[in-house]
């Protein structure tokens, strides 16, 4: 198993568990799916699920959500209220990444730079629809994943957007 971490923060933002898609060599889409998990619920085989239900005095708590942000502990964040204000931070982040990879993969700055444009002047055209999720430090300084809803084969899909080079492939 790989998980993805953001250079800056060491924080986990996905793993290679769901599907992934890489985008002009800068973006990973990765796909999630809408999940309910009841606290402490977990299902043995051979158990006895009345015996194990009589206590019917307890309120369950369930949380829902998309299952790349629970499983990977991220944290919405709605420090952009405006296209203007992302668009600020992306700046200064990216500048942070050039210096980044000029240090440790010269060779990709001149792929990041070129085929980062085109994908940012797409994603920026759909802002309105955005989510933003930073890692569980809340570092926002780091990297900001994004969140859209799309139609897939009739159903809405979660699908969280990453910058390739602002991560580091970690195995396990």
């Amino acid at each position: 198993m790989r998980i993805y971490k953001d250079i800056f923060t060491g924080d986990e933002m996905f793993s290679d568990t769901y599907k992934i898609k890489l985008v002009d060599e800068v973006l990973y889409e990765v796909y999630g799916k809408l999940i309910q998990r009841k606290e402490g619920d977990i299902h043995i085989d051979g158990a006895n699920p009345s015996a194990e239900e009589a206590d019917e005095g307890t309120d369950e708590t369930v949380s829902s959500g998309v299952d790349i942000v629970l499983n990977h502990r991220l944290c919405e964040s709605f420090a952009f209220g405006d296209k203007k204000s992302y668009t600020s931070y992306l700046k200064d982040y990216m500048k942070k990444l050039v210096a980044k990879l000029e240090e440790t993969a010269p060779e990709q700055v001149d792929v990041f730079k070129t085929n980062m444009n085109k994908v940012m002047k797409d994603i920026l055209g759909r802002f309105k629809e955005l989510q933003f999720f930073t890692g569980e430090s809340m570092e926002i300084e780091g990297m900001v994943g994004l969140m859209e809803y799309r139609e897939i084969n009739g159903d809405s899909v979660p699908v969280m957007m990453f910058f390739k080079h602002g991560l580091e492939e970690e195995k396990f």
